[in-house]
């Protein structure tokens, strides 16, 4: 779908309705194409994280975000 920039300053939530159908939407300004919108629902499947590759951490079983996590856990010091 192709709208103007002022479609969108003035048709918001008819543009939301049609990315909720999963249609991108391209934005021109003045004739020419300025934007793309596309629906999150598209790029829901590529925002997986991959940490195997992560640098010093692709020879560990545990996740970048699990270690930095237990790292930052306060220290518990009996006295």
């Amino acid at each position: 779908m192709t709208v103007t920039a002022k479609d969108l300053r003035f048709n918001v939530n008819m543009l939301f309705d049609v990315l909720g159908k999963g249609e991108d939407i391209t934005i021109t300004y003045r004739g020419k194409p300025k934007a793309k919108l596309i629906s999150m629902d598209k790029n829901s499947t590529n925002n997986k994280k991959d940490d195997s590759l992560f640098g010093l951490w692709k020879d560990r079983d545990l996740s970048v975000d699990d270690t930095v996590r237990g790292m930052r856990r306060g220290r518990n010091f009996a006295l």
